[in-house]
């Protein structure tokens, strides 16, 4: 009897693995026939069946794990007619099938709505923002074109501190803490001094992810937020591009086949090239004139350029390089500019056997900056190195795993005199290695989404476990609840100090030696800055064209690094008496954020309309004392409407309106001859008075005024043959000349206030 159950339950473990082998798999890329770029986020199903699937970044699908039978795989996305093919699956074989998509003559917003939410059942999207150019271009133009830095000022938890010299604060991060990869390459300073445009040009763009929070463990080496930029390929198919001017600044982009493919089974080759320049400086002495009496003294450059190489597979490989100009030049009192440059390479390989997809980089990138104030000794930073990976993705139907290895290492090489004149230098080698493993699983109602990254920090030999998880459960097809944390840890930090209210430098330095011992009673151990992330969220789908997103979350940054601004002693032998907070070049803080963004979207046929609205309350601690970090901004609240007319939707109007409670500003209480005593005992007091010295009230213990800016823009199409358009764009920044306050020279009780109003008038012609 014992040995008939045996047989028995042999035989039927047999048949199983027999049934289970009798599958069959199904993989390929889904391009678009009017470019043959890659098609990303399109839904893949086999009709007829449960299999389905979404192509990623690179228009990659595949379906495992079905019977052999005919299916017609089909694949369908916004704005394109639906691609299918007819397959003939074999068991224990793999089809790979290309789709072709065409666009579309007229867009329906319902299909495009059905099939974003169809992803937002499938992933757990928290804390994350999926930008296209398409969405970029809905917000209000300047000039002739629309930028990506004007899109992240409108994303949940974002608040820029300024027009003029401005950066991105994301959910309480600040910049050093926020990584940008662009196609892999690590950038260090996306965006140019006047905060209206980034270093990217638009129409070169593919995809933008922006993680403002709880980010699985494929990033690492940054304990706040990142963006991910993709770029396109270039148009496979013919010779075209875009050519723009407008007040601000004009651009030329050109792309085109190099190698075009003579069939199905054979590969190509594109390239993709844009310039840009800017000629504010010229311009708005004569257009501005009441801006100030030199006119806007920033001008910037940018250029980047890519070739891909694709097999008829779908495999490639991508060479890329750029060359980032910025300049300010502010008459008798500040001159700037930055520079940054590099290039590198990226692959996918879709090996033909395998249901892996194999995606790797190698990238070089360096940014140096100078500052020259009157009557101030120079600022100097260079920070320049490499990164490079590899990563494996699996797709299991809507599953996924995915695991990689990540190498980074750069050299910063930075001085500095603080208010004080006291020196702060550093040259540093930094190598940084990160391991990664994460799995994304679907159980009916429930997704779940761990990972963990071990990242060691070779240089200073410090190793850093980051577990994380995100989660996500449908309670019905119309509301889903989400939600996301993890450990994080980085190296980098900022070579200036977040009590800096307006600063146009912005420097980089490793994790520095010259720290205190101890910080609030315990010992240091660590010279790393690291935060620990919490969010939770609900998405309701009110109706097919509108619906809700709100999300609550929570950064502990419980270790971060600042330059000390108080330094006045040199950290020698000599001054061994002296406490670390006055001598040492760099302090240990703490800091806290929490807030709740609430996020409404109406879109259907003709109008797009967007509100966004953030409460948010940000902290550091010393040790000593608490205070609110300049950025630190309560309410942040911005309504966007966009709205096409006419039968061939050739008109459009697009406007922001942006509302900000004031930010936190440390008042005077007093002035005083301050003498430094540089030549020690020898100084004639009697003879010499000294600078004005300023008594400072509690720090950011006040508020500025509220901030608040309309935006408009007019656009009009003129079609002028199958691939020619002209698109001419009117547009005002600020329309009603808000007097928004940049900052307040102490001593002079000068207010210095943001952008006035701004008209500009721009044109493009696309071929």
């Amino acid at each position: 009897m014992t040995i008939k159950r045996f047989f028995l339950a042999a035989f039927c473990m047999l048949a199983v693995s027999l049934v289970n082998a009798q599958t069959a798999t199904i993989k390929g890329f889904v391009y678009a026939a009017e470019n043959g770029e890659p098609v990303p986020f399109a839904s893949v199903f086999l009709k007829g069946t449960t299999f389905a699937s979404f192509t990623d970044i690179n228009g990659y699908y595949s379906m495992v794990k079905i019977p052999p039978g005919k299916y017609r795989v089909m694949a369908t996305t916004l704005g394109y007619d639906t691609a299918f093919a007819d397959v003939d699956l074999v068991a224990d074989e793999m089809e790979n099938r290309k789709l072709v998509m065409k666009k579309k003559n007229v867009e329906l917003k319902q299909v495009e709505v059905s099939a974003e939410r169809q992803t937002k059942k499938t992933e757990v999207k928290i804390a994350v923002e999926s930008v296209t150019p398409q969405e970029i271009k809905s917000l209000p133009s300047l000039g002739a074109e629309g930028d990506l830095v004007q899109y992240m000022q409108v994303v949940p938890g974002v608040v820029s501190s300024g027009d003029q010299g401005g950066q991105l604060y994301i959910r309480g991060g600040t910049p050093v803490q926020n990584k940008v990869l662009l196609d892999g390459m690590v950038i260090y300073n996306p965006f140019h001094s006047i905060g209206l445009f980034s270093v990217f040009d638009t129409d070169i763009l593919k995809n933008t992810d922006v993680y403002t929070a709880g980010f699985g463990a494929q990033y690492g080496g940054r304990i706040s937020s990142v963006m991910d930029i993709t770029t396109r390929d270039g148009n496979k198919k013919r010779i075209g591009g875009k050519v723009s001017a407008g007040t601000f600044l004009s651009k030329v982009l050109l792309e085109g086949p190099i190698k075009k493919a003579k069939d199905e089974n054979d590969g190509t080759a594109s390239f993709i090239l844009s310039v840009k320049n800017s000629y504010l400086d010229q311009t708005s002495k004569s257009i501005y004139k009441y801006a100030s009496d030199d006119g806007l003294p920033y001008s910037f450059n940018d250029i980047y350029g890519k070739v891909v190489v694709n097999s008829a597979s779908g495999s490639k490989v991508s060479f890329f390089g750029f060359n980032f100009q910025d300049k300010v030049n502010y008459s008798k009192v500040a001159k700037y500019d930055w520079s940054s440059s590099g290039g590198g390479m990226n692959f996918v390989l879709v090996p033909g056997a395998s249901k892996v997809l194999l995606r790797g980089n190698l990238a070089f990138s360096s940014y140096k900056i100078k500052l020259t104030e009157a009557e101030e000794k120079p600022r100097s930073s260079l920070v320049n190195g490499f990164n490079m990976g590899f990563n494996w993705l699996y797709f299991l139907n809507n599953d996924e795993i995915n695991y990689g290895i990540e190498v980074q290492g750069f050299k910063t090489d930075f001085e500095y005199f603080n208010y004080a004149k006291r020196q702060i230098n550093q040259t540093e080698n930094t190598t940084e290695i990160g391991i990664f493993f994460r799995y994304k699983k679907i159980i009916n109602k429930l997704i779940i989404d761990p990972s963990v990254r071990l990242q060691y920090y070779a240089s200073i030999s410090e190793f850093s476990p980051e577990p994380r998880l995100g989660i996500k459960y449908n309670l019905s097809d119309n509301i889903r609840l989400k939600a996301a944390g993890g450990l994080y840890a980085q190296n980098l930090i900022a070579a200036n100090s977040d009590r800096d209210v307006v600063n146009f430098f912005y420097g980089f330095l490793s994790a520095p030696d010259d720290l205190p011992s101890e910080f609030d009673g315990k010992s240091v151990k660590k010279k790393l800055q690291l935060a620990r992330h919490a969010v939770v969220g609900v998405e309701y789908d009110i109706s097919k064209h509108f619906d809700i997103n709100i999300e609550g979350y929570i950064k502990d940054f419980n270790q971060l690094t600042n330059i000390n601004r108080d330094k006045v002693y040199d950290d020698t032998a000599n001054n061994f008496d002296k406490p670390d907070s006055v001598k040492k070049s760099f302090i240990i803080e703490k800091g806290f954020t929490q807030g709740v963004d609430v996020v409404l979207k109406y879109e259907y046929r003709r109008m797009y309309a967007w509100l966004v609205y953030s409460l948010g309350f940000s902290t550091r601690n010393t040790g000593n004392y608490e205070y609110a970090p300049h950025f630190d901004r309560r309410h942040n609240i911005n309504i966007i409407g966009s709205y096409k007319l006419g039968k061939k939707l050739d008109w459009e109007v697009d406007a922001r309106w942006n509302f900000g409670s004031g930010f936190p500003v440390t008042l005077n209480q007093g002035f005083y001859p301050y003498l430094n005593f540089q030549d020690g005992l020898a100084t004639d007091y009697t003879q010499n008075n000294g600078e004005m010295g300023v008594l400072y009230g509690p720090l950011n213990e006040s508020r500025l005024p509220t901030y608040h800016r309309l935006d408009i823009s007019i656009k009009k199409i003129f079609y002028l043959a199958r691939h020619s358009e002209l698109e001419v764009v009117a547009s005002v920044v600020n329309v009603y000349n808000r007097k928004n306050v940049f900052y307040v020279d102490r001593i002079r009780h000068n207010v210095v206030n943001q952008l006035p109003i701004m008209p500009s008038l721009g044109a493009s012609l696309t071929f």
